[in-house]
């Protein structure tokens, strides 16, 4: 998928408006910034290039005529289109006077946002233009590496936002390279010299990781001894990536609302609030829209975190990258263990890419490094895991553990479903996560 050049950003209070617009957009290949708010618009607006506005009108606090009036003087040049539940003659006229395209009542057609779109851009979506769409040709950014067109999109929109500090939310299944994306928006943009601190939410337990997060004063808890600061504190002025999200407790992502939304931090055992400069990146695997559907993570806090979003590929389906991770990983323990350059025959390389890696690519790093440790000058088919070579089921009567009966029966119901773990999931009443976790026992 080519991205158009075009950043779109809609602002509108109603979130199933908002993922409506962010489905058609994107299904024409355009970038999309989201915001919930008119403040939360504003700070996009004076930070990113935004090719074009689209707002609902009424909303609260700060209604959309206010944004459009800001827009047309701020960024005059910039387009707006307006879609609202209510329509109005005199709210039509005021809002074109303020240089609005075009007015949209809900609900409306996909055809008619289209429309809309050509008229409001003027250009059409029917054509692929080449001065209309960017190309990305590089195999690297920071430290991810890849040439397929999946990871090429994720480079794309790495290059749209490294440099402003639009909260991100990263999406993508264990191993994947989640950490690798959040560092590569950072480094490979204007705010690299500013802190970046990396924060797993699941690695820290439940009653501390709000403490670790916002800081406290002494006495706030029992050890707390001295006052303190937080990662949010310590990453002022640059980046803060929050790794498994989803494991924070419903306190901590109310806090993170209101940093959020308020762009200031409360320490525990205090009132007073500081006010903070950072960049939220956030990650998990897991799907946070069934943990809302199971009010086990906050609505409001998914809207504002997804700010702009970004899916991560699986392994599986960037197979044309397998090569380049694996010579990349060759050079990486090559050096570290053998103080040279290992290659692998084509026989080898070719079960590797065989393979589906549901541990993704931290799974392929093991097995390269495991191979380059066994092997002497060259990696071969007798290097690679027995697990990974092709197997005859055959009938037996062999008694074997519980687990490895478990992993063959996943095996078989993932490759009936053409390896959709989500239809697989379904089939055997598990959740993907626990798919992943019995296959790499």
């Amino acid at each position: 998928m080519k991205l158009r050049k075009e950043n779109i950003l809609i602002v509108d209070d109603d979130i199933h408006i908002l993922e409506l617009l962010q489905r058609h957009l994107q299904s024409w290949n355009y970038h999309v910034f989201k915001a919930v708010s008119v403040k939360e618009a504003v700070i996009i607006l004076r930070d990113t290039h935004i090719h074009l506005l689209i707002t609902d009108l009424k909303m609260p606090e700060v209604d959309g005529f206010e944004l459009i009036k800001f827009a047309s003087e701020h960024y005059p040049k910039m387009p707006a289109l307006v879609i609202t539940g209510y329509p109005s003659v005199q709210g039509s006229l005021q809002a074109i006077k303020s240089g609005v395209v075009d007015y949209l009542t809900k609900p409306f057609t996909k055809e008619e946002l289209k429309e809309a779109l050509q008229k409001a851009i003027g250009t059409s979506e029917t054509t692929t233009d080449e001065k209309n769409t960017i190309t990305t040709e590089q195999k690297a950014y920071g430290d991810i590496i890849g040439n397929s067109e999946s990871i090429k999109t994720v480079f794309e929109i790495i290059d749209r936002v490294k440099n402003n500090k639009a909260t991100i939310y990263i999406q993508g299944e264990s191993g994947t390279g989640k950490e690798l994306v959040a560092r590569a928006i950072h480094y490979q943009g204007k705010f690299s010299r500013a802190p970046f601190v990396a924060v797993n939410c699941g690695a820290i337990p439940e009653n501390l990781l709000e403490a670790e997060l916002f800081g406290y004063v002494k006495g706030a808890f029992t050890g707390a001894e001295t006052n303190k600061d937080g990662f949010f504190q310590a990453a002022h002025g640059g980046t803060i990536f929050l790794d498994e999200i989803g494991n924070a407790s419903l306190a901590v992502q109310s806090r993170l609302l209101r940093v959020l939304q308020e762009k200031e931090v409360i320490k525990v055992g205090t009132t007073k609030a500081e006010k903070i400069d950072v960049r939220i990146i956030a990650a998990t695997n897991n799907d946070l829209l069934s943990m809302i559907k199971n009010q086990t993570f906050r609505e409001d806090l998914f809207y504002r975190l997804s700010v702009v979003e970004i899916s991560i590929p699986p392994l599986r389906n960037r197979k044309d990258d397998i090569g380049l991770l694996v010579d990349k990983f060759l050079l990486k323990y090559g050096i570290e263990y053998k103080d040279r350059f290992l290659k692998i025959t084509p026989e080898a390389l070719q079960i590797l890419k065989r393979y589906d890696w549901p541990g993704n690519i931290r799974e392929l790093e093991n097995i390269v490094q495991r191979a380059v440790i066994m092997s002497d000058k060259i990696i071969d088919v007798e290097h690679i895991p027995e697990r990974l070579k092709y197997t005859i089921d055959t009938p037996t009567d062999e008694l074997v553990p519980l687990r490895v009966m478990e992993k063959k029966y996943i095996e078989k119901v993932l490759r009936a479903t053409g390896n959709n773990k989500t239809k697989a999931a379904e089939i055997l009443q598990i959740d993907r996560k626990t798919i992943r976790q019995k296959l790499m026992d």
